[in-house]
């Protein structure tokens, strides 16, 4: 039986220049490979050694992208390895198969966040409203599903984030910060749900799962087995679960433990 590796990717394999926390002394730097190019600039890296134990990974598993990030963000990232043929993008909204998006699944997830939670206009015009330009920079919506704002961390109101949760709870939506982007999500709107749905698909008896942020924790939670870094929203809030396992490990050479860990997984089984 195969296993299934749901692996998100921002902070958790993959890296901006601003989240590598390299604190070794230059000399000792592992070397990064780009993974990902936007208008013409490196934005994104992982370990020449992540890239490797990558490639390794998707050749015994199925190893499946896991993202928040639009199916369009998601697609200018340049994986080493075998091509996935599963990807979760928007948070669960969209379940790529082959690198198109399925649209049964869609219109279930769609129906459900009609059914249950306040609209996404209701939010975005609430966020246009309550946010001070002083610290916005972008309101974005992604994919008509959710909605963040890009923000200057240093200038942003904590307290404004935590009134803002609390404002959405009421509505069904969940609030995340990560790096320099507020997220505001429908709660039905997980990662889990699609990585069940391709577990489903696969005949996957073991389920694998790692991530960094609020958003992650549905997935981890419904993983045999988890990973979180010793960065992000997780480790500053002291996430914990029986199935998972908090690594010590910070920035770029988080994501390659990780995968170390999701290889001695796979191999045990």
């Amino acid at each position: 039986m195969p296993v299934l590796v749901a692996s998100d990717l921002d902070r958790t394999l993959i890296y901006s220049a601003a989240a590598l926390a390299l604190t070794m002394p230059d000399a000792r730097a592992p070397r990064l490979l780009c993974v990902e190019v936007h208008e013409s600039k490196p934005l994104s890296y992982m370990t020449e050694t992540a890239a490797q134990l990558l490639g390794d990974l998707g050749d015994a598993a199925v190893f499946v992208p896991t993202t928040t990030r639009t199916r369009k963000q998601y697609q200018r990232i340049n994986l080493p390895g075998p091509e996935p043929t599963y990807a979760i993008c928007a948070n669960g909204g969209h379940l790529l198969v082959d690198g198109v998006s399925d649209p049964d699944w869609h219109a279930q997830v769609t129906a459900r966040l009609a059914d249950e939670c306040a609209p996404l206009a209701e939010v975005q015009e609430h966020l246009l409203r309550a946010a001070d330009p002083v610290w916005v920079r972008k309101h974005r919506v992604a994919d008509d599903l959710f909605a963040y704002l890009v923000v200057e961390r240093e200038l942003l109101d904590e307290d404004w984030v935590k009134e803002l949760a609390v404002w959405a709870e009421n509505r069904g939506w969940t609030v995340s910060l990560q790096g320099r982007k507020i997220y505001a999500v429908p709660k039905p709107l997980t990662k889990s749900a699609a990585m069940r749905e391709i577990a489903r698909r696969t005949g996957a008896d073991l389920t694998l799962a790692a991530g960094d942020s609020l958003l992650d924790a549905d997935l981890l939670l419904a993983a045999d087995r988890g990973w979180r870094p010793g960065h992000g929203e997780l480790a500053d809030t002291g996430f914990t679960a029986p199935s998972l396992r908090a690594l010590p490990d910070r920035g770029v050479l988080a994501g390659e433990r990780i995968l170390r860990e999701f290889l001695g997984a796979v191999e045990g089984a």
